[in-house]
């Protein structure tokens, strides 16, 4: 990979094993185990970790999160910050850094997401003007707001619930090669995801996401630097970000996101097409949220993406593999580390890592993002070192 093409590069990972429960742990704790599998896995010590982006941590640090964490790590990061961008903030979280890098404020940042799942989860107070003029209205909750953007996309295209069924089917299938996944060894065909409970019309039970507890890290470094690490590196060549709404009442469309936009700048910014792509790694907290995203990447025509799907290998032996680790669906989301678990999939798919699972001669991913209701969207393109 040109180094004049690379923006940064991740040099690290760090994944923990998806779970139902975590009594009796804290998130500072699994921040901390992740971090050091990513630290490590890059061939760093803390010590070079001059950079640290971070989640909002809801119930446990309300204020002061960097601070909390670079204390609890024992890092005296040059830079640290919180990003909150949902679902998106894992992918956020990797330009920022490379540009962090770039703006000459640090040389390697640690991004990391992390939650604990407890019977009873904890809470805080929200006065977002969602509360006051789309939940009276029953717009209360990602269910039924997923639902809605469902239902208008069948109403505007006629899609079929099949075309959306296939998309967790699919993930179902990947999830049988990763035995981390928390649906290994349980796939689901279209019939059966189908035949589950119907949570919020169109919505079955298994296009919703699995919520667990996990984490994720990946440590970001120049592409110089990277070349200086054992460990071949995988390089952001673009990437794109819009934010259009939060309410799903305030959306500009419910057929189509603001991943548009910030796929389009991604593929300008690396000179590359959706079509190029060797791994899909989409975002997939619903069904109709990889529909629009396939839709909106330009890998069909507005309302097709049922087609294409039917038309495609999905699997990473395939022709178009997508979310080969499961995706959210398959996987499971650890809330908003779910996002990050993209990008540590296609940077195993880049470096040539996905035991089990490894997509032949892998040289472009596409990673997105998404927060609240198909809202906040960050997208990146990324590409092996060669």
């Amino acid at each position: 990979m040109s180094l004049a093409r690379s923006r940064g590069a991740i040099a690290g990972i760090g994944e923990l094993k998806p779970t139902r429960r975590t009594e009796g742990r804290t998130t500072l704790e699994m921040i901390a185990e992740v971090s050091r599998l990513a630290v490590f896995d890059a061939g760093l010590e803390p010590g070079h970790i001059d950079g640290l982006l971070v989640g909002p941590q809801v119930g446990e640090t309300p204020q002061h999160v960097p601070a909390t964490v670079a204390e609890y790590l024992g890092l005296k990061p040059d830079m640290a910050n919180v990003v909150d961008l949902g679902g998106a903030s894992g992918a956020g979280m990797v330009w920022r850094a490379a540009a962090a890098i770039e703006a000459g404020m640090c040389e390697a940042v640690l991004c990391v997401l992390a939650n604990t799942r407890e019977e009873v989860p904890a809470r805080s107070p929200n006065r977002n003007p969602i509360r006051e003029f789309d939940v009276p209205f029953g717009a209360s909750g990602a269910n039924i707001s997923y639902a809605l953007l469902m239902q208008a996309h069948m109403a505007e295209h006629g899609s079929s619930p099949q075309g959306f069924a296939a998309i967790a089917a699919w993930a179902r299938a990947n999830a049988q090669r990763n035995p981390d996944a928390i649906f290994h060894g349980k796939p689901a065909s279209i019939d059966e995801v189908l035949a589950s409970p119907m949570v919020a019309s169109p919505l079955h039970l298994l296009e919703i996401v699995m919520p667990v507890a996990g984490g994720e890290a990946v440590v970001v470094v120049s592409a110089k630097r990277a070349r200086q690490l054992a460990k071949p590196a995988v390089h952001l060549l673009g990437a794109g970000e819009k934010v259009t709404h939060r309410a799903v009442s305030q959306a500009p469309s419910l057929t189509s996101g603001p991943l548009k936009p910030a796929m389009a700048r991604a593929f300008a910014q690396s000179g590359t097409r959706a079509a190029e792509m060797n791994l899909l790694s989409l975002y997939d907290c619903y069904t109709i949220m990889v529909a629009a995203t396939i839709e909106d990447a330009g890998l069909c025509a507005a309302g097709q993406f049922g087609q294409w799907v039917r038309d495609h290998d999905l699997g990473p032996s395939g022709d178009a593999p997508l979310n080969t680790h499961g995706g959210q669906l398959g996987f499971g989301q650890p809330d908003l580390a779910g996002g990050m678990t993209h990008v540590v999939e296609a940077v195993r798919q880049l470096r040539g890592e996905a035991t089990g699972r490894q997509i032949a001669n892998a040289k472009l991913a596409l990673v997105t993002g998404n927060g609240a209701t198909m809202s906040e969207a960050t997208a990146l393109v990324l590409g092996a070192d060669q």
